[in-house]
């Protein structure tokens, strides 16, 4: 009937904020965002929703997307990096074993244990004859320190010079099989825990930007608001990174292009940080400017 009203709930698609007033004159206050769910920070958009949703499901979002990034390092570990390990050990003398911080070799160096052309494990007492050092990662055995190669150059690690390390196939092909599985879990845990912590530290750091953001493009944007967009802001970068080295693993890609997707994971992370605030809705303040300023007055007002 004409003579009712009454807005039903649900009726406005457009999620306006109705009023009457006391003439009964329909009239609008401010535009209201929809309430959309977060559910996925693929897009800006999608981020943007984590602002307004609670602590829970953001952190949810963000175990799902750790979870799958630990599980895509365990993978690489199991698949490409711990075959060349094993063949490694198998490839070890009878006797060996590093003690007082030297190593007790007694077979021929230098010597290619295993490997491939993402790792390769050697013995070189003196770091001279450069084998292996064709792979992307080369672990080198010297007498008193061992060392890894890879793009960048190469890190040293001395000894321990406290207790005696097993060097040899006998006491080592056991020990890796009972130990490995547990490598793999703590590997896995670390990158889990380890983004969820990282992305709470980093949040904290760039929210000040994404409110700056929502301040000059007019968008209403808490505190804490900011902080959840800030953080699930990260997790595309993320995303790209997981991709990479599965790509990497797959031999898709080569260790240039997995250092080149390393550094443009974090560009996506400031991007997504930067574009995600304007799909916030507008502030109510400015909202209620919105009425044309040249409209005709009615005729109480121009009294």
């Amino acid at each position: 009937m004409l003579g009712d009203r009454t807005p039903r709930a649900g009726y406005f698609s457009t999620a306006k904020a109705i009023a009457f007033n006391a003439h009964g004159a329909l009239i609008v206050n401010a535009t209201v965002g929809p309430s959309t769910s977060a559910w996925q920070p693929l897009t800006p958009p999608g981020v943007a929703a984590f602002a307004r949703a609670s602590l829970l499901r953001l952190l949810l979002v963000e175990f799902m997307v750790a979870v799958l990034a630990a599980a895509t390092v365990i993978w690489f570990l199991h698949e490409v990096w711990f075959p060349s390990v094993r063949e490694a050990i198998r490839q070890l003398p009878a006797q060996g074993e590093i003690r007082q911080g030297k190593l007790a070799w007694r077979g021929d160096s230098p010597v290619y244990l295993a490997g491939d052309r993402f790792l390769a494990i050697v013995v070189d007492l003196n770091h001279e004859a450069e084998v292996g050092r064709e792979a992307d990662v080369s672990v080198e055995f010297g007498q008193k320190e061992w060392r890894i190669y890879s793009l960048l150059g190469y890190t040293t690690v001395s000894y321990p010079s406290d207790r005696v390390v097993a060097f040899n196939q006998a006491e080592l092909e056991p020990w890796w099989g009972a130990w490995e599985p547990a490598i793999l879990a703590c590997a896995g845990t670390l990158v889990a825990l380890g983004l969820m912590t990282v992305w709470a530290l980093l949040a904290a750091v760039h929210m000040p930007a994404a409110l700056l953001v929502a301040f000059f493009a007019n968008r209403e944007l808490s505190w804490a608001g900011s902080w959840r967009l800030a953080a699930a802001a990260l997790m595309p970068g993320a995303l790209l990174l997981t991709l990479g080295v599965l790509l990497y693993g797959l031999s898709v890609l080569d260790l240039v292009r997995l250092g080149l997707c390393a550094a443009v994971h974090f560009v996506v992370g400031w991007i997504y940080l930067f574009v995600s605030p304007l799909f916030l809705p507008r502030h109510p303040s400015i909202q209620a400017l919105k009425g044309n300023p040249f409209a005709a007055l009615p005729a109480d007002k121009k009294q």
